[in-house]
């Protein structure tokens, strides 16, 4: 049994399916390159791990180590190991970033973290992601930049080390420095065991973190599973070679209502 084992996953939200069987296996340690065009259901993939409420699960199973989650509330699955990197942070007026970040730590834990050793891993987590730690004080992504907000999710990343990590386009709108940064990270904690699903459309971060596995989604179905090299075809020549060599069709899906991320965001704040 793989570590992570989803069979015939079917989804939908407001009515229109859009996974329409996934099958897929992922081991433990692996870092998993997630491919396909835009709305053709990667992020419903990740978020419906992450157990996102909008998207109703119709049929089929996600089990990590054997577990069934299927069912789950985003803060048990966040309990069971699990992170999940937005693509679009929410802001949280209110909340204090720091509070936050501990509140985090501590639903993962039995005992309250010692905050001599909060300070600490705090500090040096501001410093491996390049943001003065100063940002502690503020309020939780408020009047961030896009590249403060994404470094801002490695940082809860690096608080929690994660069993699993789910990374929505973390690098869409970094610069070249901000995406080295995130890929010594996510290669950091790829060597303490973290297992990773990135989705990316861009072979620079792939470049960083060196996936060693990869599935391209089309119209909600795995249409092609591979490892770097299917990564490095995807990125020199586009998806047309799934239609000309395998009949595989690669139009659009009828367009979907976009769901609301910070709603969603409310829900595995929790936790996370």
């Amino acid at each position: 049994m793989a570590y992570i084992e989803i069979r015939d996953l079917k989804a939908e939200a407001d009515g229109l399916e859009i996974l329409k069987g996934i099958d897929l296996d992922i081991e433990k340690g692996d870092v998993f390159g997630l491919l396909g065009p835009n709305g053709h259901g990667k992020s419903t993939l990740l978020t419906c791990i992450m157990g996102n409420p909008h998207y109703k699960i119709t049929s089929g199973s996600i089990k990590i180590a054997g577990v069934e989650i299927v069912g789950k509330t985003p803060d048990e699955i966040s309990k069971l190991g699990v992170f999940y990197c937005f693509q679009n942070p929410p802001e949280v007026q209110g909340v204090v970033s720091m509070d936050f970040y501990k509140a985090a730590i501590n639903a993962h834990r039995e005992k309250p973290i010692n905050l001599v050793d909060y300070y600490t891993q705090l500090e040096k987590a501001y410093k491996d992601v390049g943001l003065p730690s100063e940002m502690k004080e503020r309020h939780l992504n408020e009047d961030f930049s896009g590249g403060e907000k994404k470094r801002n999710e490695i940082l809860q990343m690096l608080l929690l080390h994660p069993a699993i990590a789910m990374m929505d386009e973390i690098d869409s709108g970094l610069d070249v420095d901000a995406i080295r940064s995130v890929g010594q990270n996510i290669v950091k904690l790829e060597k303490e065991g973290t297992t990773f699903i990135v989705v990316s459309h861009y072979a620079r971060l792939f470049d960083e973190i060196h996936p060693n596995k990869s599935a391209v989604i089309i119209n909600g179905k795995v249409a092609l599973t591979g490892g770097p090299d299917l990564i490095q075809r995807v990125d020199n020549e586009g998806y047309g070679f799934l239609r000309d060599e395998y009949g595989i069709d690669i139009s659009k899906m009828e367009e979907k209502r976009d769901v609301v991320e910070d709603v969603f965001a409310h829900e595995v704040g929790k936790a996370k």
